[in-house]
């Protein structure tokens, strides 16, 4: 009976003893890198007039950190309330002591991921570079850093702004673009040029359109299963100069009307109606077409900020 009780008691005092180490190593974790944060914080001291011997000036040396882009002072909070001041790089120097963060290097530096000031034609490198664009936008909500701040994939230049470069994520984006742009009817094939102001304005269309989870409709009929399944038919309109946008239901519905003609009636001119107030929300000119309730896009007004 007392060997029943006491396996209980053993494991319950061997889970209390690995608790207690973890808390142990989690609060000196904590200290050490809060630590390391206040050093990189406090204003350097003013420098002695008496030499420092050899050794102690040797040892400074080793520890200075290679220079970064010059520019206004700013920095992340530290844990005991004090801001850390950032003379030479901004909140470069405050992205250094944090974990995702780390010191600007010289012009040269692979194509990655960079925090910039987003103000101007050449953003200014504030940090990085970083492997992916998680790790440079954790370490933007961690330093507290305003809405001006943005995330570009690029290389750095001489004078610490970022040439941008293609992405992983927007040649993924680029190729899925195009696997839909070539389910255009063949109406569009003799007006597709790169100078065009429709192509470009058709191109755009249909951004917008797969971006808010949308698929363009398989006019080309080259998949049976894509053609079928409906989707956004963009018809260009040279007299007005637009793109004529609607809604093509799935086979089912629209040629088998399976559900009746009514209904088939009802969710076209629905989606159609959802159709048009999406693409004003993106900042497309919209004007009703027809009796069908399609519309005609003629221009784009703004383009909404992205990342």
């Amino acid at each position: 009976m007392a060997a029943v009780l006491l396996w209980p008691a053993v494991s319950v005092a061997g889970f209390l003893a690995v608790a207690g180490l973890v808390v142990v190593l989690g609060r000196s974790s904590t200290a050490r890198y809060e630590f390391e944060r206040n050093a990189a914080s406090r204003p350097q001291q003013p420098a002695a007039p008496a030499p420092a011997p050899a050794d102690v000036r040797d040892a400074a040396a080793a520890r200075v950190e290679a220079p970064v882009p010059a520019g206004p002072a700013g920095g992340c909070e530290a844990a005991d309330g004090a801001v850390a001041t950032v003379t030479p790089a901004r909140t470069a120097v405050g992205l250094a002591t944090h974990p995702a963060g780390r010191r600007l290097p010289g012009a040269g530096a692979p194509t990655a991921w960079w925090l910039v000031d987003g103000s101007g034609d050449r953003p200014e490198a504030l940090a990085g570079p970083f492997d992916d664009r998680v790790e440079a936008d954790w370490a933007a909500v961690s330093c507290e850093l305003d809405g001006a701040v943005r995330t570009v994939h690029g290389v750095l230049r001489e004078d610490g702004s970022v040439s941008r470069r293609p992405s992983p994520q927007d040649r993924a984006w680029l190729a899925e673009l195009g696997t839909q742009l070539d389910r255009l009817p063949e109406d569009w094939d003799e007006l597709l040029t790169d100078e065009d102001a429709l192509t470009t304005l058709v191109v755009e269309v249909a951004a917008a359109l797969v971006e808010a989870g949308l698929a363009l409709h398989d006019c080309s009929g080259t998949d049976p299963e894509t053609a079928a399944a409906g989707g956004v038919c963009l018809t260009p309109e040279t007299t007005y100069g637009g793109v004529l946008v609607s809604w093509r239901q799935h086979d089912r519905m629209s040629l088998q009307q399976v559900r009746g003609a009514a209904l088939d009636t009802a969710v076209q001119r629905s989606m159609n109606t959802l159709l048009a107030d999406l693409l004003v929300q993106f900042g497309f000119v919209v004007d009703p077409f027809g009796e069908d309730g399609c519309s005609l896009v003629t221009a784009i007004r703004t383009h909404p900020l992205g990342g």
